[in-house]
């Protein structure tokens, strides 16, 4: 049985995607539709036969790029379609292919051009809701545990190498990430070059180096917080700035490494679930029922609970509806610390 399954949306939900795509190759090939963005996070993954990239914002924007990508897709053969970007944009790509069988979810969009519906269950995380479109119908079947998988290969592997004896990283010292970036404003707690500070000065952590993942635009964020920390300690090693040095397989590869992650409600949480890395979520406008929690064997979440203004947005908002943002400013330095010493000591 040959599958595709389609999913155009962010980063990660494409992570979150992998168990899905290993469920559905132990029973054929199957091929991926991903965004310019997301198709370079399935390179050497064993459960994938091909990549299409589907560059819906550019070259591929309008009925003729839809024809041209569905035209691709059906060259595939794929004897059915899962849509795990619920959009109508993907379900008339499935259907301009001419895909027998096409799979979404109860809730999504286009309905009309698929033949079955999945029900979207809200008490799942989304890497269980997603492994549930392929389940047989009226099968409610939930797997017992799930975890996301991503393969960096010898190039990723060989950056991560360059990179930290560039900055002189012995074999002895543990490393530990920190992802202060987020698209969405809100998520982005305050307080990483108070944690950076508090870490460096810790006796606990004084084998410990920083490094700080994220995007080219994550920058400035990473030079506050190398700041904070030669502050705090002039004579120890600065941070490590990876914001933008890596591939996404070059800083799963390095998360591999790593002792912990802290991180937002962010891609990096979802490629440390993928490497098993123990992590620190921290959670403020929105909130890990979503379905969008860590899944390492160790983690913690933090967030601050008892607001009656959480969760005010899927995603997260620009700027708090309330305007006092309590949500991410009450989290401590110190609250995370207790974090970190949670899952590593």
């Amino acid at each position: 049985m040959i599958s595709a399954v389609l999913q155009t949306s962010f980063l990660g939900d494409m992570v979150l995607t992998t168990p899905l795509l290993e469920r559905l190759a132990g029973e054929g090939l199957v091929h991926v539709v991903a965004t310019p963005a997301n198709a370079a996070v399935l390179a050497n993954h064993p459960a994938v036969a091909s990549v299409i990239v589907f560059d819906k914002r550019g070259a591929d924007r309008g009925i003729g790029g839809l024809r041209r990508v569905a035209a691709r897709l059906a060259a595939t053969g794929a004897q059915r379609a899962f849509l795990a970007q619920g959009s109508s944009r993907t379900a008339a790509l499935a259907w301009l292919a001419r895909i027998p069988e096409r799979v979404t979810f109860d809730t999504s969009g286009g309905q009309w051009l698929t033949t079955r519906r999945v029900p979207y269950d809200r008490t799942q995380h989304h890497a269980v809701r997603l492994w549930q479109l392929a389940n047989a119908p009226g099968d409610r079947t939930v797997p017992t545990a799930l975890r996301p998988s991503l393969y960096p290969g010898g190039t990723e592997n060989a950056a991560v190498d360059t990179l930290l004896a560039a900055h002189g990283v012995s074999e002895q010292e543990r490393l530990i990430a920190l992802a202060p970036g987020s698209v969405w404003a809100t998520k982005r707690w305050p307080s990483y070059a108070d944690l950076a500070a508090a870490l460096v000065r810790s006796h606990t952590y004084a084998s410990t180096r920083l490094v700080i993942l994220g995007a080219a635009g994550d920058a400035p964020l990473a030079a506050a917080i190398v700041q904070a920390a030669t502050a705090a300690r002039p004579d120890a090693p600065p941070p490590i700035d990876a914001t933008g040095k890596l591939s996404l397989l070059g800083s799963a590869a390095l998360l591999a490494r790593c002792a912990v992650l802290v991180t937002n409600d962010s891609a990096p949480l979802h490629l440390a679930s993928a490497m098993n890395t123990p992590t620190v979520a921290i959670f403020g406008p929105t909130i890990p029922a979503f379905g969008f929690g860590p899944l390492a064997e160790r983690a913690r979440i933090l967030g601050r609970e008892t607001l009656p203004c959480r969760p005010c947005h899927a995603h997260g908002p620009m700027q708090c509806p309330m305007g006092h943002w309590r949500c991410m400013r009450e989290l401590t330095a110190t609250d995370v610390v207790a974090g970190v010493a949670g899952v590593v000591g």
